[in-house]
């Protein structure tokens, strides 16, 4: 669709007519002696030639007016606008993340591997979201900062590897660093996304209790439990998931708990999360005018041109 955005501007066209109709006035002053052959090129030659001119003239008055009323073109684009939220996906890199436990397309592949495959396609489609990841196991380190670069924060998941932080899995401090980095970033929602498929082993400091703070500062955590065994359910497993206490930190700070034990799982988690942190992707398309001014002042612009040429001749 095409539209004028200052459509007031068309009220000229008709100014070289209102000019034209006012009386003259007689000059003032000494009027200047010129040679006759000067005096002769001087004044618009009669006949064809002269309406030419007019038409050039009036074609080029009618390109610049039309280019002051800035036609524009509007299309429908998508919004991706700063949805101003911040994301820290909180990520589980123990030993017992290579564990082959999980079916994909067919094949057994590790946890870390399938939720590399679900949490990529999450981190690309969330356009307008700042996203970050750390990645936590003996310690927990800033794998990617807080960015809009999605793509980024992407290849930075695909090219964590398992042992680079240690084997064990200290919650805790994955979770304390993904809050200090989640409010070190002004925003007007903030989420952390904690992916684990074990107990916490810090001494330290219990879990809970960061999860307690960052509900005093706005900070909503959601967990997911990976694998097919938790505490729960078989207390003696070698890897099981503390499903108790990921409960207890989504409660403590107003999130939600997912329980995965298969790649179906993971896909329903990754949807669910875009339904309760609203995806800015899926918001409606957004109308931008695209300028078209240009044209008309290009054509006025060869016509002055072509007046200037025909005058010279």
């Amino acid at each position: 669709m095409i539209e004028l955005a200052f459509p007031a501007a068309l009220l000229l066209l008709p100014l070289p007519l209102l000019a034209r109709l006012l009386p003259a006035r007689a000059a003032h002053g000494q009027a200047m002696a010129l040679p006759g052959g000067i005096a002769a090129t001087a004044v618009p030659a009669p006949g064809p030639r002269r309406w030419q001119m007019l038409a050039l003239a009036a074609g080029i008055w009618l390109c610049l007016c039309l280019a002051l009323a800035h036609p524009q073109r509007i299309v429908m684009v998508p919004d991706r606008s700063a949805s101003g939220r911040n994301i820290v996906i909180t990520l589980d890199m123990s030993g017992s993340m290579a564990t082959p436990d999980f079916a994909l397309e067919g094949q057994t592949v590790t946890r870390l591997a399938a939720v590399k495959q679900v949490a990529e396609g999450f981190i690309r489609a969330r356009t307008g979201d700042r996203i970050g990841l750390v990645i936590f196991a003996d310690r927990a380190y800033v794998a990617a900062p807080l960015t809009h670069d999605l793509r980024a924060v992407a290849l930075a998941l695909s090219e964590a590897q398992i042992g680079l932080s240690g084997r064990s899995t200290n919650i805790s401090d994955g979770l304390g660093l993904a809050l200090r980095r989640v409010m070190a970033e002004p925003s007007e929602s903030n989420v952390i996304v904690l992916l684990s498929d074990g107990r916490d082993t810090s001494a330290r400091l219990d879990a809970t209790e960061v999860a307690a703070l960052a509900a005093e500062r706005g900070v909503r955590i959601h967990t997911v439990a990976l694998g097919p065994e938790d505490l729960e359910t078989r207390p003696a497993a070698r890897d099981a998931v503390d499903l108790t206490t990921l409960r207890a930190i989504a409660e403590a700070a107003d999130g939600r708990t997912f329980r995965v034990r298969s790649m179906a799982d993971l896909r329903q988690m990754a949807e669910e999360l875009d339904r309760l942190e609203p995806n800015p992707s899926a918001r409606p398309p957004v109308a931008q005018p695209q300028p078209l001014w240009i044209w008309p002042a290009s054509v006025a612009l060869i016509l002055t041109m072509i007046a200037g040429l025909g005058a010279r001749e």
